[in-house]
């Protein structure tokens, strides 16, 4: 009996771990599943680093701490690495770093600047502007820094590219037009088209992770940056922030449900989260340093 006893007891638990249930089989826990994290800019420790956090604030963790300027995080599709500006040598280089700050390695090496990195989705490419021909346009390379090639190649100032989740379209910001204006072109730098039209500044775009919004920012109602979400093909723009304080820089969640962003509105810039309908924003960072440049990812198995 006690050894018929001891097969069965045996078979469930080996049952039970082959679908990832550990719990009472010595394994402690349940399956491994992603975590949710924001990667910021944050000047609390002296000068800008990387960090990373949960999505509700918690567990802030310093990544670069270095002497150099850190900037601009941006997290793969898949959530293993983490672009980012630097500026080691006194002008911004782009690097690439793991999700947990090892691994740091530069891909951009010449005297102009190299900033704002943008993964595709298949984590093969990142998008970026840099101002070595003279004034700042989006350029593309290969994840390990190889073929960089200027996409946009005009005499105006193109800025913040943002990769559409299927990796087949580019937004960024453009003063082409006398102010700075939200276009869209194909990943190639072909058909590059005006999405805002007015007389203010529309910059910083992100898409929505289903492709079909781009959040950017914008100051048409008023001489102060607020959050704007409109349809990928430039219509139905709708104002999602709306106080006397600079709100900017906004990221989209993994799902879409949420939309984090920078606002001073307390003071000095902080990290805020709100519903991608507008509704229920706040403060996940809350301390006297300035942190801002939020980007979502999913971390883990």
């Amino acid at each position: 009996m006690v050894r018929k006893h001891a097969i069965y007891a045996l078979t469930i638990c080996t049952s039970l771990a082959l679908v990832g249930v550990l719990a009472g089989c010595g394994g402690g826990g349940g399956p491994s599943v992603p975590s949710e994290k924001i990667a910021f800019t944050s000047s609390r420790d002296g000068n800008y680093e990387i960090y990373v956090m949960n999505s509700d604030g918690n567990g802030q963790t310093n990544l670069t701490n270095n002497a150099a300027t850190d900037e601009f995080p941006s997290f793969s599709a898949d959530g293993s690495k983490i672009a980012f500006t630097s500026s080691p040598d006194g002008n911004y280089e782009i690097y690439v770093m793991n999700s947990d700050g090892t691994g740091q390695t530069r891909l951009t090496n010449n005297a102009a600047s190299d900033a704002f990195p943008s993964f595709s989705a298949d984590g093969s490419k990142i998008a970026f502007a840099s101002s070595r021909d003279g004034n700042y346009e989006i350029y593309v390379m290969n994840s390990d820094g190889s073929g960089q090639t200027n996409l946009t190649n005009n005499a105006a100032g193109d800025y913040r590219p943002s990769f559409s989740p299927d990796g087949s379209k580019i937004a960024f910001a453009s003063d082409r037009d006398g102010n700075r204006e939200i276009y869209v072109m194909n990943s190639y730098g072909n058909g590059q088209t005006r999405l805002t039209n007015n007389a203010a500044d529309d910059y910083l775009p992100a898409f929505s992770p289903d492709g079909s919004k781009i959040a950017f920012t914008s100051v048409r109602d008023g001489s102060n940056n607020e959050i704007y979400v409109m349809n990928s093909d430039g219509t139905a723009p709708t104002r999602l922030t709306n106080n006397a304080a600079v709100d900017y820089r906004p990221a989209f969640s993994p799902d879409g449900s949420k939309i984090a962003f920078t606002s001073d509105r307390d003071g000095n810039d902080e990290i805020y989260v709100m519903n991608s309908d507008g509704s229920g924003q706040t403060d996940i960072t809350n301390n006297a340093a300035r942190d801002s440049d939020p980007s979502f990812g999913l971390v883990g198995p």
